[in-house]
């Protein structure tokens, strides 16, 4: 039975996370804040041996990752870069809504980018990736916050849609294992700022 983890790292803030803008392939830095929560991860992590490291290939998810202080054995893997927004890159989502009233990134999808089932392929490649990691232990994920919601819809069977079901903080750890041989949600959007 395989009882490997999946440690979910959500990069550290931004100026468009802050303000709610969709950041997909913009390369935007951390904020001197976002560099907080990513030096904050490394006490939680240094504890932790890891099998891989993979990460976005996008500066805020490799600059969490360095700060984290797994950055010596990370592996970029263009399959984490964040949902492509189309058109909608730089908008937020009240200010979709006012076009289309009912939009959801889950259900829409962005003209010009990705639909939840795009997202969903991605996401199983990933998956398939970490679970191929020969050397025992956990792998650790370094990425954006829509990709990895998906990502956990597509771990426990709900499809990418299924992602719309989490909150993911800036800076955050989420932990996908097993009970009883079923996939399942070890640990979720737990601040590193108190016991891990």
């Amino acid at each position: 039975m395989n009882t490997r983890q999946l440690w979910l790292l959500r990069h550290g803030a931004t100026e468009w996370a802050l303000n709610g803008r969709h950041t997909g392939s913009t390369d935007l830095p951390l904020l001197p804040e976002g560099e907080t929560e990513a030096r904050g991860l490394a006490p939680v992590l240094s504890q932790h041996s890891f099998a891989a490291v993979f990460s976005s290939p996008l500066q805020r998810a490799r600059r969490t990752c360095e700060l984290g202080g797994l950055g010596d054995q990370v592996v970029v893997l263009e399959a984490l870069q964040e949902w492509s927004y189309g058109d909608y890159e730089g908008i937020t989502t009240a200010e979709i809504q006012r076009e289309v009233p009912d939009w959801s990134i889950w259900t829409h999808g962005c003209p010009n980018g990705e639909d939840a089932a795009a997202v969903q392929q991605r996401c199983q490649q990933v998956i398939d990736r970490a679970m191929a990691v020969t050397e025992p232990g956990d792998v650790a994920l370094f990425a954006h916050g829509h990709l990895l919601r998906a990502l956990t819809g597509t771990w426990l069977g709900l499809g990418a849609q299924g992602g719309g079901l989490f909150k993911l903080s800036t800076g955050s750890i989420c932990v996908l294992g097993h009970e009883h041989g079923q996939r399942a949600v070890s640990r979720w959007n737990a601040p590193t700022s108190g016991a891990f």
